[in-house]
């Protein structure tokens, strides 16, 4: 008897090792390539104590990273343990790059010099790969290749509440070494309303679980959600 993995109610069964292992390496090559064209950005702001991590854009592509390169390991090694940290991992990679690309695109819309410096704009397709392929290939993962998320939307908010919290933080940081903030939005707001920016990015980051669990119910059609685990498939 043979043992493979895959992840319990998980929505591609057919092959289920070389499919998740093809898209979990697609995905890191699409992250590789953003973080190889990081250096030819001319913005200034990503100088200085922190660099491009004072980004949240690139935060969030490194928790993007981190999830499928762990995926990605858990199905060359069949580790179940791996792929329930991938599933884990997920929960707070996936919100955190919709808020990225809901917010870049929606602020980019309204007026570009919110989240970029005049003259310093990014070319379309590696602007789509930091602030759109991340969360499409996130998003993708979790409805064909992960199991569905356990997390309630009181532990969503607390969860998203705390990374929030710990953004601003680490923002505040940098610009107390700095004296500039990364986007030049947050450059004309003031520290109460900065402060009023943690529980709208909550709100809207457990939404976002919250509807991606919903989503998730009905692509696999799932009748209720379990326990977020990683279980062992028998096979002759």
């Amino acid at each position: 008897m043979a043992m493979t993995t895959t992840p319990a109610l998980q929505r591609l069964t057919s092959s289920p090792r070389s499919v998740s292992a093809t898209i979990h390496a697609t995905g890191l090559l699409c992250f590789a390539a953003s973080f190889v064209w990081l250096p030819n950005i001319t913005n200034p702001l990503h100088r200085g104590f922190g660099g491009s991590y004072q980004f949240l854009t690139i935060i969030a592509l490194t928790l993007s990273t981190m999830t499928f390169a762990t995926g990605f390991v858990a199905d060359l090694s069949q580790n179940t343990r791996l792929a329930a940290l991938k599933s884990r991992l997920s929960v707070c990679a996936t919100p955190l790059e919709l808020l990225v690309t809901i917010s870049y695109w929606g602020l980019r819309c309204i007026d570009k010099t919110l989240v970029v410096p005049p003259g310093h704009e990014v070319p379309f397709i590696p602007d789509f790969g930091f602030h759109a392929m991340p969360g499409i290939m996130i998003i993708l993962d979790l409805m064909l290749l992960s199991p569905p998320w356990s997390i309630k939307a009181d532990g969503a908010l607390a969860l998203n509440s705390f990374m929030a919290l710990s953004y601003l933080a680490w923002l505040e940081y940098c610009f107390s070494q700095n004296r500039w903030y990364p986007y030049p939005l947050l450059a004309r707001l003031s520290m109460r309303q900065k402060l009023c920016l943690v529980p709208v990015s909550a709100v809207l980051m457990t939404g976002s679980t919250m509807a991606l669990k919903r989503v998730y119910r009905r692509v696999n059609k799932v009748q209720r959600f379990g326990r977020d685990a990683i279980i062992a498939v028998k096979t002759d």
